[in-house]
């Protein structure tokens, strides 16, 4: 039997999130590490690593499909907490953002998904050059963007910057006091 949600242990989902290349994914496996539970590894850098064109409009809606569906098949596996490394409120900036709009399939979705702490990742951390990522000259822009759609979704936010340690230390702190909120889940 596939476990649906109503059948799941409860469990808390922690969305890291932020403008590229601002250690989002080595703050989740950090995270999944401390806390013995699986990671939700971002999806589109797989997809987009396959692709051999340039992506388009309909493809961030494969990957919004992609994304919720590992979110899923890992959170039965999670040990009180389910680590996110991204959302679809990424999908949903970088479609408004390239395209002037997003599916409202992923919107749909996105309103659907719920998740009980977000991780924002300030750009402090130095730029690397990489084939999927598309603006180092825009990072500010994009860190007030993901603020402002952070706060719209009314889910408990903390802000992490400074050095890799401090980042890794104010999640900690964050998603410890998200479960001693919730000792039974």
């Amino acid at each position: 039997m596939i476990p649906t949600p109503a059948s799941m242990p409860s469990i808390k989902k922690v969305c890291i999130t932020g403008p590229e290349c601002t250690g989002k994914s080595d703050l989740s496996a950090f995270l999944a590490a401390h806390y013995q539970t699986p990671w939700v590894a971002e999806y589109a850098r797989a997809y987009l690593g396959k692709l051999n064109h340039p992506y388009q409009q309909n493809d961030l809606t494969k990957i919004a499909h992609g994304q919720v569906r590992l979110e899923d098949e890992w959170a039965s596996d999670a040990n009180r907490v389910l680590i996110c490394d991204t959302n679809l409120l990424t999908i949903k900036i970088w479609s408004d953002y390239k395209y002037g709009s997003c599916d409202a399939e992923i919107l749909r979705q996105l309103q659907s998904r719920t998740y009980d702490l977000y991780v924002l990742c300030f750009i402090d951390v130095p730029w690397e050059n990489d084939p999927q990522r598309e603006h180092p000259d825009k990072r500010q822009h994009f860190w007030d963007i993901y603020k402002n759609e952070v706060t719209k979704t009314g889910v408990p936010y903390v802000e992490v910057s400074g050095s890799r340690d401090a980042r890794r230390q104010k999640a900690v702190e964050a998603i410890d006091r998200l479960l001693a909120t919730y000792p039974n889940g």
